[in-house]
């Protein structure tokens, strides 16, 4: 029996308000803090935190609206009588967008947004039937469709990001209505499937995130049954019950049982679900053997499967993340969503390990795996973020299929949860964003300031503003792999600085205590596994968290293909604040090919002796890949020719 020793339910008061409450989770080495402890400011991430409520919340709203998103509830309610609009899954865009309005108003409300909240949940809760059962799709002329379709009708999936959200709002505002609800619709779903010799049907949903959502709302409420029926999931998977899909059994993770699947595979979105909720089961049930087979999956995904970018999934065939070294760049797919995915599992990664890999990655993925799915305007979305691009690749403002832009909203509102830790008498400082945080910390509340001008340059002063004996855990990122110094109150700190770890600073602080973390962010040269055939010869150039691209657009006629980069011709970071909303750009030296013209008749040619020439350099500019695509349209590419690696 899986156990969870907390009450029946917790009130607003007493439930704090954590993205993933792990709070009493037995397994988890880090303990969150809540999103309202932490607020953030600078120049990078407040205007964008601000840009979600005054533009993207309102304007995916405005959409839902006329996208009949909202009306398929009211026809349900009786109070329309429009046919059902758009995809059998679109009740989940809804509830995404109601997480992430609950979490832009953790510091209180926001009436206009409260408002919709307020509208949503009227139709919400009239299209409920009086079992439980709540889906659009199905509550009118395909009642008698319930459940015959598992594989494909993401049933399961839309009850996952209705719980979800469902927890979101609770834990901010208060609210309990739509906890009401799921808990209703959990019921159902607990009392239907489960284990054969108890009467029920043994099934699992052909899209995860139902997994995850009970074991969070059986940390909300209490109730070990949610526990049970998660576990009773990710068992029920891999036994070959979705059979007859288009894409075969992997596209569902359904080919072998989790504890013999060694890689991740098959649809990206899915199979990054399915391994937070497996994540989230051994945080709550200890099981080393599990958690190891985690970080295996883990370090095949980031070793052979993973974009540069931090994206995955190399195929717009089935969505799906690939084989090994399967990662071709103008045809990358990596959704936004299976990037927000990773980001999820690697939170759950680093609170079940503590190991700093987890938040490097999570940091990497936010800024050059997330952001690029989301225009600087805050109305236009990518759902596919290629590595490479011809021109012709757009943000919409909304899709058929809109899973992306409200959960980069859920994301974005959720991001201060993120920025911290805590263990025992220990805060650990995971991503360095400038802002105050106000931070539990047994029975005593520990006051930080962060100033920094990151991800542009790393020096971080963290101000202490509580005094008492504690320790901080600085994470010095993987990037930063030399120079790296740390002085407080002006002292060197006289311990070893290791990069891709925390350094631990115990002390007995006073109030005004300054700790500087400088991390130098020189130009950074990538090269790709000699296996990934088609980066060869090519670099890709970072600064800090952050990957850089160039764009046609800064080229004037010249071809990206033709663009040579010199490996150790030097690099300039200046900081733009009028371009892009204020960027650090790369300058430097880059060349143009000299081609022979017999390649415009021609395909192929026998091998040509000597050097490809080299033209006089032009200017290099390279921007961050999360700006590109901002500045109409543009050819676009990640990765360059260098000059030993040309011809």
């Amino acid at each position: 029996m899986i156990s969870l020793e907390r009450s029946k339910m917790t009130t607003q008061s007493e439930s704090a308000q954590y993205v993933v409450d792990l709070s009493h989770s037995k397994a988890a080495v880090l303990k969150p803090v809540p999103v309202s402890a932490v607020t953030l400011a600078g120049d990078f991430w407040e205007p964008r935190l601000r840009r979600i409520v005054e533009v993207s919340l309102p304007s995916q709203y405005a959409l839902l609206e006329s996208t009949g998103r909202l009306n398929n509830f009211r026809r349900v309610a009786g109070q329309c009588d429009d046919p059902y609009k758009g995809l059998f899954f679109n009740d989940t865009d809804i509830y995404k967008w109601i997480e992430a309005a609950a979490w832009a108003q953790v510091k209180g409300p926001i009436p206009a947004l409260q408002k919709l909240i307020d509208e949503a949940l009227d139709l919400i809760e009239g299209a409920q039937d009086s079992d439980g059962y709540i889906d659009t799709y199905f509550s009118v002329e395909r009642k008698k469709d319930r459940w015959t379709d598992l594989r494909d009708l993401h049933e399961m999936y839309c009850a996952g990001h209705l719980i979800q959200a469902a927890v979101a709002l609770h834990r901010a505002t208060g609210n309990k209505r739509l906890l009401t609800v799921a808990t209703r619709f959990a019921d159902l779903i607990c009392d239907l499937f489960g284990p054969e010799e108890q009467g029920k049907r043994v099934a699992v949903d052909g899209h995860q995130i139902i997994e995850m959502a009970l074991i969070e709302l059986a940390r909300e409420t209490g109730e070990s049954r949610y526990l049970e029926q998660a576990r009773f999931f990710i068992d029920a998977r891999g036994h070959g019950t979705l059979t007859g899909g288009r894409w075969g059994l992997e596209y569902f993770q359904d080919h072998v049982p989790f504890r013999e699947m060694t890689t991740l595979c098959g649809h990206a979105v899915r199979a990054l679900y399915y391994v937070c909720g497996v994540t989230d089961l051994v945080l709550e049930n200890p099981d080393s053997a599990l958690l190891d087979l985690l970080e295996k999956q883990w370090t095949n995904l980031t070793s052979r499967r993973m974009y540069i970018s931090g994206g995955v999934g190399s195929r717009h065939d089935g969505e799906a993340i690939g084989k090994d070294f399967e990662l071709p760049n103008a045809r990358a797919y990596t959704e936004t969503c299976a990037a927000i995915g990773s980001v999820m599992w690697n939170h759950r990664l680093l609170a079940a390990t503590g190991r700093a890999r987890y938040a490097d990655l999570i940091e990497w993925t936010l800024y050059n795996g997330m952001l690029p799915g989301w225009a600087l305007d805050g109305t236009h979305y990518f759902y596919v973020n290629p590595l490479e691009d011809d021109g012709t690749h757009h943000r919409q403002t909304w899709y058929e299929c809109s899973c992306c832009p409200p959960n980069v909203a859920r994301t974005l509102a959720e991001l201060p949860g993120y920025v911290y830790s805590t263990r025992g008498d220990e805060i650990w400082v995971n991503l360095f964003i400038e802002g105050e945080a106000e931070i539990p910390l047994g029975a005593r509340t520990v006051r930080l300031t962060q100033r920094t001008r990151y991800p542009w340059d790393g020096a971080v002063e963290i101000t202490v503003g509580t005094s008492g004996a504690f320790a901080l855990q600085l994470r010095v990122p993987a990037w930063c792999t030399e120079g790296a110094s740390v002085v407080v109150n002006g002292e060197a700190l006289n311990a070893p600085i290791v990069s891709g770890d925390y350094l631990a600073i115990r002390r007995d602080w006073t109030v005004g205590d300054v700790v500087r973390l400088d991390l130098p962010m020189p130009v950074r040269h990538w090269e790709s596994h000699p296996h990934l055939h088609e980066n060869a010869g090519r670099i890709a150039l970072s600064r800090g968290p952050i990957l850089y691209c160039v764009e046609s657009v800064d080229y004037q006629g010249a071809e990206l293909d033709d663009l040579v980069i010199d490996k150790v011709t030097p690099i300039d970071a200046v900081y733009e604040p009028d371009m892009l909303g204020g960027i650090v750009v790369l300058r430097g030296a880059v060349h143009i090919q000299q081609r022979d013209k017999g390649w415009d008749a021609a395909l192929y040619q026998p091998l040509a002796q000597g050097q490809v020439d080299l033209a006089t350099p032009l200017t290099l500019t390279a921007i961050p890949y999360f700006a590109w695509q901002n500045r109409g349209a543009a050819k676009m590419a990640v990765w360059l020719p260098h000059e030993h690696g040309c011809c």
